[in-house]
Protein backbone atom coordinates (compact mmCIF):
# COMPACT_ATOMS: atom_id res chain seq x y z
CA UNK A 1 0.00 0.00 0.00
CA UNK A 2 1.34 3.14 -1.06
CA UNK A 3 2.06 6.29 1.62
CA UNK A 4 -0.62 8.32 2.27
CA UNK A 5 -0.08 12.71 2.45
CA UNK A 6 -0.48 12.66 6.11
CA UNK A 7 1.85 9.35 6.61
CA UNK A 8 4.43 11.54 4.92
CA UNK A 9 3.68 14.51 7.23
CA UNK A 10 4.25 12.49 10.03
CA UNK A 11 7.47 10.87 8.43
CA UNK A 12 9.00 14.25 8.15
CA UNK A 13 8.23 15.47 11.23
CA UNK A 14 9.98 12.30 13.16
CA UNK A 15 13.24 13.30 10.91
CA UNK A 16 13.33 16.65 11.74
CA UNK A 17 12.81 15.78 15.77
CA UNK A 18 14.10 12.27 16.05
CA UNK A 19 17.52 10.53 15.50
CA UNK A 20 16.11 9.20 11.73
CA UNK A 21 18.94 10.02 9.23
CA UNK A 22 17.05 8.67 6.08
CA UNK A 23 13.96 8.01 4.55
CA UNK A 24 13.41 5.47 1.78
CA UNK A 25 10.87 7.23 -0.65
CA UNK A 26 9.70 5.28 -3.79
CA UNK A 27 10.33 7.19 -7.31
CA UNK A 28 6.30 6.92 -7.89
CA UNK A 29 5.60 8.43 -4.83
CA UNK A 30 8.10 11.38 -4.82
CA UNK A 31 5.44 14.00 -5.67
CA UNK A 32 3.48 13.22 -2.97
CA UNK A 33 6.28 13.64 -0.39
CA UNK A 34 7.31 16.97 -1.75
CA UNK A 35 3.54 18.21 -1.65
CA UNK A 36 3.93 16.99 1.92
CA UNK A 37 6.64 19.77 2.85
CA UNK A 38 5.42 22.82 4.23
CA UNK A 39 6.74 25.65 2.55
CA UNK A 40 5.93 29.72 1.94
CA UNK A 41 6.07 29.08 -2.45
CA UNK A 42 4.62 25.81 -4.13
CA UNK A 43 5.24 22.61 -6.02
CA UNK A 44 4.69 22.90 -9.53
CA UNK A 45 4.11 18.62 -10.99
CA UNK A 46 2.25 19.15 -14.20
CA UNK A 47 3.24 22.22 -16.03
CA UNK A 48 7.05 21.99 -16.16
CA UNK A 49 7.63 22.15 -19.94
CA UNK A 50 9.67 25.80 -19.62
CA UNK A 51 12.03 24.04 -17.15
CA UNK A 52 12.98 21.07 -19.53
CA UNK A 53 14.19 23.78 -22.47
CA UNK A 54 17.14 26.62 -21.93
CA UNK A 55 18.99 28.89 -24.14
CA UNK A 56 21.12 26.26 -25.63
CA UNK A 57 18.07 24.30 -27.23
CA UNK A 58 20.49 21.34 -27.14
CA UNK A 59 18.84 19.29 -24.36
CA UNK A 60 15.54 18.94 -22.91
CA UNK A 61 15.03 16.90 -19.53
CA UNK A 62 11.70 17.01 -18.03
CA UNK A 63 11.64 17.04 -14.20
CA UNK A 64 9.12 15.48 -11.67
CA UNK A 65 8.64 19.16 -10.22
CA UNK A 66 9.54 22.91 -10.27
CA UNK A 67 9.70 25.12 -7.15
CA UNK A 68 8.56 28.20 -6.93
CA UNK A 69 10.41 29.66 -3.47
CA UNK A 70 8.42 32.32 -1.70
CA UNK A 71 11.31 32.04 0.93
CA UNK A 72 15.35 30.81 0.77
CA UNK A 73 13.73 28.53 3.56
CA UNK A 74 11.46 27.16 0.82
CA UNK A 75 15.16 26.26 -0.70
CA UNK A 76 16.79 24.83 2.12
CA UNK A 77 13.45 22.50 3.22
CA UNK A 78 13.89 20.90 -0.15
CA UNK A 79 16.90 20.04 -0.65
CA UNK A 80 17.07 18.90 2.96
CA UNK A 81 14.30 16.88 2.41
CA UNK A 82 16.03 15.44 -0.87
CA UNK A 83 19.59 15.19 1.11
CA UNK A 84 17.40 12.48 3.82
CA UNK A 85 16.37 10.40 1.05
CA UNK A 86 20.05 9.72 0.91
CA UNK A 87 22.77 8.50 -1.60
CA UNK A 88 20.77 5.88 -2.90
CA UNK A 89 17.77 7.92 -4.46
CA UNK A 90 18.60 9.19 -7.95
CA UNK A 91 16.97 12.35 -7.37
CA UNK A 92 18.82 15.63 -8.69
CA UNK A 93 18.11 19.03 -8.00
CA UNK A 94 18.89 22.13 -10.34
CA UNK A 95 18.45 25.96 -9.83
CA UNK A 96 17.10 27.69 -12.85
CA UNK A 97 17.71 31.54 -13.38
CA UNK A 98 16.85 33.12 -16.52
CA UNK A 99 17.41 29.78 -18.40
CA UNK A 100 20.45 30.73 -20.78
CA UNK A 101 22.36 27.70 -19.46
CA UNK A 102 23.61 26.22 -23.18
CA UNK A 103 24.22 22.15 -22.17
CA UNK A 104 21.19 21.63 -19.97
CA UNK A 105 23.06 23.04 -17.24
CA UNK A 106 19.49 23.99 -15.49
CA UNK A 107 17.77 21.37 -15.87
CA UNK A 108 16.85 18.10 -13.59
CA UNK A 109 16.04 15.03 -15.34
CA UNK A 110 13.14 13.52 -13.43
CA UNK A 111 14.37 15.67 -10.80
CA UNK A 112 13.57 19.55 -9.26
CA UNK A 113 14.23 22.43 -10.95
CA UNK A 114 14.09 25.14 -8.37
CA UNK A 115 12.76 28.83 -10.64
CA UNK A 116 15.07 31.51 -8.62
CA UNK A 117 12.87 34.13 -10.45
CA UNK A 118 10.48 33.42 -7.47
CA UNK A 119 12.88 35.31 -5.36
CA UNK A 120 13.30 38.58 -7.15
CA UNK A 121 12.77 41.74 -6.00
CA UNK A 122 11.61 42.15 -2.25
CA UNK A 123 15.54 41.08 -0.92
CA UNK A 124 16.84 43.81 -3.15
CA UNK A 125 18.79 46.32 -0.58
CA UNK A 126 21.14 49.34 -1.59
CA UNK A 127 24.16 50.70 0.57
CA UNK A 128 24.94 53.74 -0.06
CA UNK A 129 27.93 54.31 2.35
CA UNK A 130 31.47 54.75 2.48
CA UNK A 131 31.58 51.49 0.59
CA UNK A 132 28.75 51.18 -1.23
CA UNK A 133 27.05 48.11 -2.00
CA UNK A 134 23.47 46.19 -2.91
CA UNK A 135 22.49 42.94 -1.58
CA UNK A 136 20.49 41.33 -4.20
CA UNK A 137 18.65 38.24 -4.07
CA UNK A 138 20.14 35.08 -6.44
CA UNK A 139 16.98 35.41 -8.57
CA UNK A 140 17.53 38.99 -9.37
CA UNK A 141 17.72 40.02 -12.76
CA UNK A 142 20.48 42.28 -13.52
CA UNK A 143 18.64 44.84 -15.39
CA UNK A 144 16.56 45.14 -11.79
CA UNK A 145 19.82 45.32 -10.21
CA UNK A 146 21.30 48.19 -11.96
CA UNK A 147 17.53 50.39 -12.30
CA UNK A 148 17.75 49.69 -8.39
CA UNK A 149 21.34 51.29 -8.03
CA UNK A 150 21.01 53.74 -10.62
CA UNK A 151 18.44 55.61 -8.18
CA UNK A 152 21.41 56.32 -6.11
CA UNK A 153 23.78 57.15 -8.85
CA UNK A 154 25.70 54.01 -8.38
CA UNK A 155 26.22 50.62 -10.38
CA UNK A 156 28.34 47.59 -10.16
CA UNK A 157 31.82 47.89 -11.68
CA UNK A 158 31.64 44.54 -14.02
CA UNK A 159 28.40 43.61 -15.69
CA UNK A 160 27.53 40.58 -18.62
CA UNK A 161 26.99 42.64 -22.21
CA UNK A 162 23.50 41.33 -21.65
CA UNK A 163 21.21 42.05 -18.62
CA UNK A 164 18.28 39.38 -18.67
CA UNK A 165 20.49 37.32 -16.63
CA UNK A 166 20.04 36.08 -12.69
CA UNK A 167 22.86 37.16 -10.09
CA UNK A 168 23.10 33.72 -8.97
CA UNK A 169 23.23 32.45 -12.68
CA UNK A 170 26.83 34.49 -13.57
CA UNK A 171 27.97 34.09 -10.07
CA UNK A 172 27.85 30.36 -10.59
CA UNK A 173 29.46 30.89 -13.43
CA UNK A 174 31.72 33.48 -14.35
CA UNK A 175 29.92 37.06 -15.69
CA UNK A 176 32.73 38.16 -18.28
CA UNK A 177 32.54 40.88 -20.56
CA UNK A 178 33.83 44.11 -21.80
CA UNK A 179 34.86 45.31 -18.13
CA UNK A 180 36.56 42.30 -17.12
CA UNK A 181 39.98 44.08 -17.87
CA UNK A 182 39.66 46.61 -15.57
CA UNK A 183 37.40 45.06 -12.90
CA UNK A 184 37.84 41.04 -13.25
CA UNK A 185 34.68 39.09 -14.06
CA UNK A 186 31.62 39.34 -12.19
CA UNK A 187 32.94 36.50 -9.58
CA UNK A 188 35.46 38.88 -8.43
CA UNK A 189 33.43 41.51 -7.28
CA UNK A 190 31.63 39.87 -4.77
CA UNK A 191 31.66 40.81 -1.34
CA UNK A 192 29.83 38.35 0.43
CA UNK A 193 27.33 35.40 -0.27
CA UNK A 194 24.42 33.24 1.03
CA UNK A 195 24.44 29.69 -0.13
CA UNK A 196 22.20 26.91 0.71
CA UNK A 197 24.40 24.07 0.71
CA UNK A 198 23.49 20.08 -0.34
CA UNK A 199 22.92 19.49 3.26
CA UNK A 200 19.97 21.89 2.97
CA UNK A 201 22.16 24.46 5.62
CA UNK A 202 21.61 28.09 4.80
CA UNK A 203 25.41 30.02 5.36
CA UNK A 204 26.72 32.97 4.88
CA UNK A 205 30.14 33.23 3.30
CA UNK A 206 32.73 36.01 2.26
CA UNK A 207 36.60 36.15 1.72
CA UNK A 208 37.03 36.44 5.38
CA UNK A 209 34.05 34.05 6.71
CA UNK A 210 33.51 30.59 5.47
CA UNK A 211 36.06 31.39 2.67
CA UNK A 212 36.20 27.84 0.81
CA UNK A 213 32.83 27.62 0.32
CA UNK A 214 32.58 30.83 -0.76
CA UNK A 215 35.31 30.79 -3.28
CA UNK A 216 34.03 27.21 -4.07
CA UNK A 217 30.58 28.73 -5.01
CA UNK A 218 31.59 31.30 -7.22
CA UNK A 219 32.21 29.84 -10.65
CA UNK A 220 30.98 26.55 -9.43
CA UNK A 221 28.00 26.05 -11.08
CA UNK A 222 26.11 25.37 -8.47
CA UNK A 223 27.85 22.31 -7.35
CA UNK A 224 28.79 23.48 -3.98
CA UNK A 225 25.44 25.09 -2.96
CA UNK A 226 22.70 27.43 -4.61
CA UNK A 227 23.44 31.27 -4.40
CA UNK A 228 20.56 32.89 -2.54
CA UNK A 229 21.72 36.14 -1.76
CA UNK A 230 24.93 38.75 -3.18
CA UNK A 231 26.01 41.25 -1.72
CA UNK A 232 27.89 43.83 -4.85
CA UNK A 233 30.34 46.61 -4.66
CA UNK A 234 29.05 49.78 -6.26
CA UNK A 235 31.09 52.41 -7.87
CA UNK A 236 29.91 55.94 -8.72
CA UNK A 237 28.01 55.27 -12.20
CA UNK A 238 28.89 57.71 -14.93
CA UNK A 239 26.57 60.65 -16.16
CA UNK A 240 26.72 59.52 -20.18
CA UNK A 241 28.69 57.17 -22.65
CA UNK A 242 30.33 57.14 -25.62
CA UNK A 243 29.64 54.18 -27.48
CA UNK A 244 31.86 52.92 -30.24
CA UNK A 245 32.10 49.71 -32.88
CA UNK A 246 35.30 49.10 -35.13
CA UNK A 247 35.00 46.19 -38.05
CA UNK A 248 37.35 44.49 -39.10
CA UNK A 249 37.94 41.67 -42.12
CA UNK A 250 41.29 40.71 -40.63
CA UNK A 251 41.17 38.63 -38.05
CA UNK A 252 44.88 39.45 -36.87
CA UNK A 253 44.55 42.77 -36.78
CA UNK A 254 41.50 42.81 -34.73
CA UNK A 255 42.84 40.55 -32.06
CA UNK A 256 46.29 42.88 -32.06
CA UNK A 257 43.75 45.83 -31.64
CA UNK A 258 41.91 44.09 -28.66
CA UNK A 259 45.28 43.09 -26.85
CA UNK A 260 46.80 46.57 -27.81
CA UNK A 261 43.50 48.72 -26.17
CA UNK A 262 43.18 46.86 -23.09
CA UNK A 263 47.06 47.12 -22.20
CA UNK A 264 46.96 50.32 -23.08
CA UNK A 265 46.86 52.89 -19.82
CA UNK A 266 45.01 55.34 -21.78
CA UNK A 267 41.90 53.44 -23.38
CA UNK A 268 38.10 52.70 -22.67
CA UNK A 269 36.09 52.01 -20.05
CA UNK A 270 34.78 48.68 -21.93
CA UNK A 271 36.14 46.65 -24.48
CA UNK A 272 34.44 43.37 -26.23
CA UNK A 273 35.10 41.33 -29.29
CA UNK A 274 32.87 39.61 -30.70
CA UNK A 275 32.36 37.55 -34.52
CA UNK A 276 29.42 38.38 -36.67
CA UNK A 277 28.05 37.15 -40.18
CA UNK A 278 27.08 39.68 -41.87
CA UNK A 279 23.51 39.19 -43.00
CA UNK A 280 21.21 41.53 -45.20
CA UNK A 281 20.51 44.48 -43.09
CA UNK A 282 22.39 43.75 -39.98
CA UNK A 283 24.74 46.29 -40.82
CA UNK A 284 22.20 48.64 -42.54
CA UNK A 285 21.45 50.49 -39.40
CA UNK A 286 25.06 51.13 -38.12
CA UNK A 287 26.58 54.69 -38.43
CA UNK A 288 30.10 54.59 -40.28
CA UNK A 289 32.93 57.28 -40.27
CA UNK A 290 33.65 56.24 -43.89
CA UNK A 291 33.70 59.63 -46.18
CA UNK A 292 30.31 58.99 -48.03
CA UNK A 293 32.83 60.36 -51.26
CA UNK A 294 34.51 56.88 -50.38
CA UNK A 295 31.44 54.27 -51.18
CA UNK A 296 34.31 51.47 -51.95
CA UNK A 297 35.93 51.05 -48.49
CA UNK A 298 32.31 50.91 -47.10
CA UNK A 299 31.33 48.40 -49.60
CA UNK A 300 34.21 45.95 -48.47
CA UNK A 301 31.83 45.04 -45.55
CA UNK A 302 28.42 45.12 -47.22
CA UNK A 303 28.27 41.36 -48.98
CA UNK A 304 26.22 38.86 -47.75
CA UNK A 305 27.05 35.94 -45.44
CA UNK A 306 30.54 37.69 -44.80
CA UNK A 307 32.39 36.59 -41.70
CA UNK A 308 33.21 40.24 -39.84
CA UNK A 309 35.35 40.99 -36.76
CA UNK A 310 33.62 43.61 -34.55
CA UNK A 311 35.43 45.81 -31.43
CA UNK A 312 32.71 47.12 -29.56
CA UNK A 313 33.95 49.89 -26.99
CA UNK A 314 32.79 52.67 -24.47
CA UNK A 315 34.19 55.72 -23.11
CA UNK A 316 32.51 56.79 -19.87
CA UNK A 317 32.48 60.48 -19.20
CA UNK A 318 30.75 63.92 -17.15
CA UNK A 319 28.61 66.27 -19.61
CA UNK A 320 31.32 68.95 -18.33
CA UNK A 321 34.01 67.10 -19.79
CA UNK A 322 35.62 69.15 -22.95
CA UNK A 323 38.50 66.38 -23.99
CA UNK A 324 35.68 63.35 -24.38
CA UNK A 325 36.53 63.30 -28.05
CA UNK A 326 40.52 63.85 -27.55
CA UNK A 327 39.77 60.50 -24.88
CA UNK A 328 38.16 58.30 -27.73
CA UNK A 329 40.50 59.29 -30.59
CA UNK A 330 43.78 59.04 -28.73
CA UNK A 331 43.49 55.16 -28.28
CA UNK A 332 41.80 54.71 -31.73
CA UNK A 333 44.71 56.22 -33.38
CA UNK A 334 47.08 53.41 -32.33
CA UNK A 335 44.90 50.70 -34.09
CA UNK A 336 45.03 49.20 -37.24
Amino acid sequence: MRPSLLQYLKLILLLALGGVTTMHVPKQDVPLSLEALTLDGHFSFHDVSAAAQDFGNMSSFPPVAVLHPGSVADIATTIRHVFLMGEHSALTVAARGHGHSLYGQSQAAEGIVISMESLQSNRMRVNPGESPYVDASGGELWINVLHETLKYGLAPKSWTDYLHLTVGGTLSNAGVSGQTFRHGPQISNVNELEIVTGRGDVITCSPEQNSDLFHAALGGLGQFGIITRARIPLEPAPKMVRWIRVLYLDFASFTEDQEMLISAEKTFDYIEGFVIINRTGILNNWRSSFNPQDPMRASQFESDGKVLFCLEMTKNFNPDEADVMEQVSQPLALCH
